[in-house]
């Protein structure tokens, strides 16, 4: 059997070339992060941020950076990261170059959870509202796995699809019901919705950065399946992939990197949709390096839309989701002028 020229062993130069183009990425997170500690209703000097973080400095800036920039920051990071992991993942296991988060109704099933808990309990603490936002998502992954796994084609790409479809109409469904008969439930999810890291500073972070941590790095080691699952699944299981227990585990995943990225800052759009292709420009179809690349470039995306939406406004601040989605849609128009590129 011939190997595919999809999946071609690349040369020492492209092994090279690709090692090489992760410096730039990791310098540019770098720039950014101490522009994102350093950018805000005060500005503060680069080396001042240093010295704060470092702790050799004291004050009030000082105190500011390490207890609400610090932590909004590497929230930023950690959910940057975790959306375009998960992107790249769903595009891989469903076969499907427009999938994301949305696909599996995660931030719908999020958002019903936000709103019946609401309901059932009152207007919550922020740190509340994280959890069941958490398990909204998860269960909404879940249930998205199970439906479609009925038949003996089991999980499909179609499927799958139909799947998320589905419950996210019916999760809509339910919130809308909700929302109309509980003006509670509206200003809670008006709070969490938004699409936001301004607010979700050292609790919110110290809740569930475990969970990002998990993802992440189980993430970074499933590019060979996903490699092979992109094959087809006729030839990923002649190649000894269990098709099974490898959607399972590759769903896990994303329900618990997209689950903690939405629960902590509500949906943000089209960084799990447009990262891995800008990446795949880059890299080539190959997962291992489509994996590495989105998870230094895809909290560039979130930080840099954090930083423009602080310097955007006079006075005030435009929710990173918001920023995204505005810079985010043209960007992926022009990218899906480039077909032959966004095939997986």
């Amino acid at each position: 059997m011939t190997a595919s020229p999809v999946h071609a062993p690349a040369t020492v130069g492209q092994r090279t070339g690709r090692l090489l183009g992760l410096l730039p990425a990791a310098g540019l997170l770098v720039v950014l992060a101490t522009l994102s500690i350093a950018l805000g209703s005060r500005d503060v000097a680069p080396l001042d941020v240093w010295a704060a973080v470092a702790g050799t400095t004291q004050g009030a800036d000082a105190t500011v950076i390490r207890e609400m920039r610090v932590p909004r920051t590497v929230l930023g990071i950690l959910v940057g990261a975790a959306l375009a992991i998960g992107g790249t993942i769903l595009q891989g296991v469903a076969r499907n170059p427009l999938a994301d988060s949305g696909v599996l109704g995660i931030g719908a099933g999020a958002a019903a959870a936000v709103v019946v808990a609401a309901l059932l309990f009152g207007t919550m603490p922020a740190g509340d509202a994280v959890w069941f936002a958490f398990v909204g998502a998860g269960l909404a992954t879940v249930l998205v796995y199970v439906i479609a796994s009925f038949g003996t084609e089991g999980a499909t790409p179609v499927k799958l699809a139909l799947a998320g479809a589905a419950l996210t109409a019916l999760c809509a469904s339910v919130t809308s019901a909700i929302l109309l008969a509980d003006p509670d439930a509206l200003n809670e999810l008006r709070m969490w919705q938004v699409g936001a890291l301004a607010g979700r500073y050292a609790p919110v972070l110290a809740q569930l950065w475990p969970f990002f941590a998990v993802g992440i790095a189980v993430a970074l080691f499933v590019g060979r399946p996903l490699n092979l699952l992109s094959l087809g699944d006729d030839l990923a299981r002649a190649l000894g992939l269990r098709l099974v227990p490898t959607r399972a585990l590759l769903f896990a995943v994303v329900a618990v990197l997209c689950g903690a990225a939405t629960a902590a800052c509500g949906p943000i759009v089209f960084v799990g949709l447009m990262v891995p292709h800008l990446v795949r420009l880059v890299t080539g179809p190959d997962y291992r390096w489509i994996l590495l690349y989105s998870a230094l470039l895809g909290p560039v995306v979130v930080l840099g839309g954090d930083i423009v939406g602080r310097l955007v406004l006079a006075s005030g601040e435009v929710p990173v989701g918001v920023v995204i989605g505005v810079i985010g849609a043209p960007v992926f128009i022009l990218l899906v002028r480039f077909r032959r590129s966004m095939k997986l």
